[in-house]
């Protein structure tokens, strides 16, 4: 298995290969959740001493366990890695966030439709409802414009990412991270949802906002909840 070897990620044969299958599987959500499409959009998780990601160009119905990628957590674009492997041209933002973040083990980047048209405008999703707080404040940020897969567009969704763990990325999409897969695909996809509601509200006016005081009150209520198995994401 390419990048399997404990010695390379640091982690065990039968670890790494679960975290595999969780990228395989979180991809194939992202397409069946319709919030991804084709070889769009990313997805990495911590491993080892490195993270895993999904590889360059290859859709999630063609994703196999043996091509997701593993980097060190210190490589850089000159690394010999890269004469074997294709890891997604967005490995930049995925490196540097769970670098960044030491909180954060997944790693979310999708295309999803009704953010990306937000994204476009370089707007950032206000607080028109209150689960815009599960990205931990009152709006969710638009990172400026940068070419995809550039060291500029990684540090932007950084700055974006700010006591924040989700982003929008003007011309471009969403990035959504957590402590785990299904954090980070929950998040992502509630983006999605987020942003649906805000362009239909819009259309009957500037959608009245929640205040920076009611939405601390709920990050301080999302933070005795997350994302529980069998439970509602907003814990009710």
């Amino acid at each position: 298995m390419s990048g399997a070897s404990p010695n390379a990620s640091g982690t065990s044969v039968a670890r790494e290969a679960e975290l595999r299958a969780g990228i395989v599987h979180t991809a194939c959500e992202m397409e069946r959740l319709g919030i991804n499409q084709g070889t769009s959009g990313n997805v990495s998780t911590r491993c080892g001493e490195g993270f895993l990601i999904t590889p360059s160009g290859v859709p999630a119905h063609a994703l196999s366990a043996d091509a997701i990628v593993w980097l060190p957590m210190d490589v850089e674009a000159d690394a010999s890695v890269f004469a074997q492997h294709r890891p997604s041209t967005e490995w930049r933002c995925h490196r540097d966030i769970l670098r960044a973040r030491s909180e954060i083990g997944a790693v979310v980047h999708t295309h999803s439709s009704a953010a990306t048209a937000i994204a476009i405008h370089g707007r950032d999703i206000p607080a028109h409802h209150y689960m815009v707080a599960a990205a931990g404040g009152n709006s969710i940020r638009c990172a400026p414009y940068a070419t995809f897969g550039s060291q500029a567009l990684s540090d932007y969704a950084l700055e974006a990412l700010k006591d924040r763990t989700a982003c929008l990325l003007a011309h471009h999409g969403v990035i959504a991270v957590g402590h785990d897969l299904a954090r980070a695909l929950w998040l992502a996809n509630e983006v999605e949802v987020l942003a649906k509601q805000y362009l239909m509200a819009s259309q009957l006016g500037p959608p009245p906002l929640l205040s920076d005081d009611e939405i601390a009150e709920v990050v301080k209520k999302f933070s005795n909840y997350g994302l529980r198995r069998g439970s509602g994401s907003d814990g009710s």
